[in-house]
């Protein structure tokens, strides 16, 4: 869509900022500005309020590295949760998905991606010694490997598999009720709590 005169500039601005958004093409992103348009302005007031609330008070949990306002996290803080049991993902959404499933009651571990050589992320840019510092000292007996059933998430597993091995604790991984290539946050309920209750010894 162009902005030679045939659309006012703060609308394709805006258009241009929402197309900035993962799976967000061009239409989408007119649709959803005329959309608010169309909205009393107390509602696009509130979702600008929104995102710049995210911005300014969303954090880093420093136990488990999900996202949180409260420092540590509220499952983190949680003394109902079994703290015998870690599960592993690869970003703070797939706890949002795993909480769902409302199968599992340990605590999370976040890694912040996915080892992927074409992207130049290593072992390195991943929170892997923050994971094994964690395991020292809190003493799990059980690490559940729940990355993304796809390329890089079975490299990743593979290798924590294998550095894991040597810590005395037993590493799991999610059963393969997942669809080989989906991401977590798209499974629904039912199949993310029977991968979590069918996870296997790795």
């Amino acid at each position: 869509m162009s902005s030679s005169g045939k659309i006012a500039g703060p609308v394709q601005a805006l258009i241009n900022e929402f197309t900035k958004l993962p799976t967000v093409g061009p239409k989408t992103a007119a649709r959803l500005v005329f959309h608010l348009l169309n909205r009393p302005r107390h509602e696009a007031q509130a979702l600008a309020e929104a995102i710049l609330g995210v911005k300014d008070k969303v954090r880093f949990c420093s136990t488990c590295f999900s996202l949180t306002e409260l420092d540590p996290c509220d499952i983190c803080s949680d003394e109902r949760r079994d703290t015998h049991c870690i599960c592993v993902v690869a970003e703070a959404k797939d706890i949002y998905a795993i909480e769902r499933s409302d199968a599992f009651n340990g605590r999370y571990h976040v890694l912040g991606g996915l080892i992927s050589p074409m992207d130049g992320i290593g072992i390195e840019q991943l929170r892997v010694k923050e994971l094994i510092a964690r395991i020292g000292a809190e003493c799990p007996s059980e690490i559940i490997l729940a990355t993304n059933p796809n390329a890089e998430g079975e490299a990743t597993a593979l290798y924590l598999s294998r550095l894991l091995h040597s810590l005395s604790v037993t590493v799991t991984r999610l059963a393969y009720g997942l669809p080989i290539g989906a991401d977590l946050d798209y499974a629904d309920e039912v199949t993310l709590a029977k991968a979590v209750e069918g996870r296997q010894r790795l």
